[in-house]
C-alpha cells in the first residue's frame, strides 16, 4: 500500500473509531444500561450523567496505563533482574543499582546534570525575563520575540547541529567555518581550538544550546504574567518615586514569583532528561556525560538492560517530585 494512502486510512479508522465509540457508547448507556423512561427515569438519568465522564476519559486513561504506567512497572521490574541466555531473567534485587553506583561514569553524569540543574534553568530564566520586560518597551517588540522563541521550533538534535558548526575547527591554515573559532582566530589565536574537546569549558557550551533554546518559552509564559500586572500598583510606584529598576525588581518580579518558579520547576523537568543535544555533539565523551545519555549507553551499547533499567528509574525519582510539585501549584493557582 502506498504509503500517503495508508496514512490517511489511518487517519480516517483513528477519527472514525474516536466517533464511534464516543457515540454508541453513549447510546448503549441511555438507551440499554440506564434508559431515561419508565418508572426509574430519573434515577436512570442521574447515574448515566455520572458514568458519561468516564466514558470520554476511557481512552485517555487506558492510553496512559499501556504507554506510561506499564513501561514505569515494567522498567522497574527490569531494574531488578539480569537477563540470562536464552532469553530468561532472574531477580537479583538490588545488585543493578550497587553495579551503577560502583560506577564512575554514573557519578560523572550525576554531578554533570547537577551542574545541568544550576545553569540551564538559571540563565533561560533570568534571559527571558529579561527579554519579556525588555520587547515590551520597543516598537519592534513582537519581531523581537519571534525571533527569540523561533529556536523554540527546532528539534533538541537540529540545534545540537547547529551549534556543532558553531564550535567547529579546522586544520590550520584552512578557513575556519566554525564562528568561534573564526572569531578566536580574528582576535589573534594561534591556532584553532577544539571547543568540544576542552574538558571543563565543553560542558557549559553544551548548556549554551539549551539555555538558547529554552530562553524563548521562558519569556513567552513570562511577557505574559508581565502583562497581567495590574497597572495600578506600577502607576502608584511611579508616583511615589520608585525608578525603572525598583518597579521591576520590587513590584513587578514579586507579582510575578509564581510564574517564575513555574517557568524554572518546567526547564528543571528538561534539564533532567537532557539527551539529544549531548548525543548529538559529544556523545557523552570528554566527561560531558549525562544520565539519560548514560542510559542510553547502558541499553542499546553494552546491552545491560538491568543497569540501563536502574539508571531510567533514578531519572524518573529525580523528575517525579518537582512534577508533582508542579502540579500542585498549578491547581492552587486555579483555586
Amino acid at each position: 500500500m502506498h504509503p500517503a494512502l495508508q496514512a490517511i486510512l489511518t487517519i480516517i479508522i483513528g477519527v472514525g473509531g474516536c466517533v464511534g465509540y464516543f457515540y454508541f457508547s453513549n447510546q448503549f448507556l441511555d438507551k440499554v444500561l440506564f434508559p431515561g423512561k419508565g418508572p426509574n427515569a430519573g434515577r436512570n438519568i442521574t447515574r448515566a450523567n455520572m458514568i458519561r465522564p468516564w466514558l470520554f476519559l476511557m481512552p485517555a486513561l487506558l492510553a496512559l496505563g499501556i504507554y506510561l504506567a506499564y513501561p514505569v512497572v515494567e522498567t522497574l521490574r527490569l531494574s531488578l533482574t539480569e537477563r540470562l541466555p536464552g532469553g530468561k531473567s532472574q531477580f537479583v534485587g538490588l545488585d543493578n543499582y550497587q553495579q551503577m553506583f560502583a560506577e564512575p561514569k554514573f557519578w560523572e553524569a550525576m554531578g554533570n546534570n547537577m551542574m545541568w540543574l544550576l545553569v540551564v534553568p538559571a540563565l533561560s530564566t533570568v534571559f527571558g525575563l529579561l527579554a519579556a520586560q525588555l520587547s515590551d518597551r520597543v516598537r519592534w517588540g513582537n519581531l523581537a520575540k519571534s525571533l527569540i522563541f523561533m529556536p523554540m521550533a527546532i528539534s533538541f538534535v537540529g540545534a545540537a547541529v547547529i551549534w556543532k558548526l558553531v564550535y567547529d575547527a579546522r586544520p590550520v591554515g584552512q578557513d575556519q567555518i566554525g564562528v568561534l573559532n573564526a572569531l578566536y582566530m580574528f582576535f589573534g589565536g594561534t591556532e584553532p581550538k577544539n571547543w568540544l574537546t576542552m574538558i571543563g569549558p565543553n560542558n557549559y557550551l553544551l548548556m549554551i544550546v539549551l539555555v538558547w533554546i529554552q530562553t524563548g518559552f521562558a519569556m513567552v509564559i513570562l511577557s505574559a504574567a508581565l502583562r497581567g500586572i495590574p497597572e495600578e500598583t506600577v502607576e502608584a510606584a511611579i508616583v511615589d518615586g520608585a525608578n525603572p529598576f525598583q518597579v521591576f525588581f520590587k513590584i513587578k518580579v514579586p507579582q510575578i514569583m509564581g510564574t517564575i518558579v513555574v517557568v524554572w520547576t518546567t526547564i528543571t523537568i528538561v534539564v533532567l532528561k537532557v539527551f539529544d543535544i549531548v548525543f548529538a555533539m559529544t556523545n557523552g565523551q570528554w566527561e560531558t556525560q549525562v544520565l539519560a545519555n548514560y542510559m542510553y549507553d547502558k541499553l542499546f551499547r553494552a546491552n545491560d538492560w538491568g543497569v540501563g533499567s536502574a539508571s531510567a528509574m533514578i531519572i524518573m525519582l529525580l523528575v517525579s517530585p518537582i512534577l508533582v510539585w508542579n502540579v500542585y501549584n498549578a491547581r492552587k493557582e486555579m483555586k
